[in-house]
């Protein structure tokens, strides 16, 4: 469940004209196991979209949310997690979360400003952030911070760096408290090659929120009606992908075309970009023949060491199916160490 989609329901329960509570954690200690940064809607028939961890924490959140929309007043509160609640919550260990709980009325026009403003920061490919002003905890006033759009829905003075971190951060910045926590990452998944796994990899990627561009040098493997969850596909050259794309250090590259010579072909292109990872799909020995031509290009080992190859996490996958979960689950951990993200 992404934010985006969080977005789109607090938009429509609001323009629907009733109410709601944005229960969000803004601190842990311990293990707990969505972390700071998880949220939940609660409607007033008391159904719930998103999560903040389950169990028992989540249940008695579910509950106390009723309550704030009874006395339409926001407030944070403590839970202090005890033994029997930190199996519930599937926890390692014992520790305190710290939860929020936003009432926003329909009448809220400048939340609900935010949320179209969040839906458009989902959809742009930038870093953006989420910022919540917990100054004053009955009245926190919640906002978007974009590279490309500036502040919308608060304004902070001062030096903004504090809040825009790779991971959710309390911090102070000129004397006011702010939760801040990154919204979108920049970064865009340039698949080469439209054939059996892309088929497969691309809806899971793209459903844990990775943004995906699908390039095949056959219309009919890279088309928007075959890849209806791709931000974009093109139809290029193997032997000349700059002519369509652009590869940046934030963006992520697999390679997996029909055969050996368009993989190389691609391979000694995106060597040449600050590519954040390039995956490279094939046997162990079709990967020493690539290798060998590209030395014999003049690429070095250090160059030949940036691939992984082969491609995904050591699962054992077979399939096509199989396959696409052990890549998207090595994009997965690629992007979480980068984010600062150890556990």
């Amino acid at each position: 469940m992404g934010m985006k989609q969080l977005f789109e329901e607090m938009k429509q329960i609001l323009e629907q004209g009733d109410d709601l509570v944005l229960v969000t954690v803004i601190a842990g200690s311990g293990s707990t196991p969505r972390g700071a940064g998880a949220r939940m809607i609660v409607r007033k028939d008391g159904t719930t979209m998103g999560t903040i961890g389950g169990g028992a924490v989540e249940y008695q959140a579910g509950r106390m949310a009723l309550d704030v929309l009874e006395s339409k007043s926001s407030f944070s509160k403590g839970f202090k997690l005890v033994k029997g609640q930190v199996a519930d919550l599937g926890m390692i260990c014992g520790g305190d979360v710290v939860v929020y709980f936003q009432y926003v009325s329909p009448d809220n026009q400048d939340f609900l400003a935010i949320c179209e403003e969040g839906i458009q920061a989902c959809e742009r490919d930038e870093d953006s952030w989420i910022i919540t002003d917990i100054t004053d905890e009955t009245a926190w006033a919640v906002g978007i911070y974009s590279e490309s759009r500036g502040f919308a829905g608060i304004t902070v003075e001062g030096d903004i760096e504090p809040l825009t971190q790779a991971k959710a951060v309390q911090t102070s910045v000129s004397g006011r408290k702010y939760y801040s926590e990154p919204l979108q990452r920049a970064g865009t998944v340039y698949v080469f090659g439209g054939g059996h796994v892309a088929q497969e990899l691309v809806p899971v990627i793209a459903h844990v929120g990775f943004k995906c561009v699908v390039y095949d040098d056959r219309p009919e493997f890279a088309n928007s009606r075959l890849f209806p969850d791709a931000v974009n596909t093109i139809v290029g050259d193997f032997t000349s992908v700059f002519d369509k794309v652009t590869i940046r250090e934030q963006d992520y590259v697999v390679i997996m075309t029909r055969g050996h010579q368009c993989d190389y072909d691609v391979q000694k292109q995106v060597l040449k970009t600050p590519a954040h990872y390039i995956g490279v799909m094939g046997s162990r020995q079709k990967l020493m023949t690539l290798a060998g031509k590209l030395k014999a290009e003049g690429f070095t080992d250090r160059d030949i060491e940036r691939f992984y190859s082969p491609i995904g996490l050591a699962i054992l996958a077979e399939t096509p199916a199989e396959i696409a979960i052990s890549v998207a689950g090595e994009l997965i951990m690629v992007r979480a160490r980068r984010e600062g993200r150890t556990k």
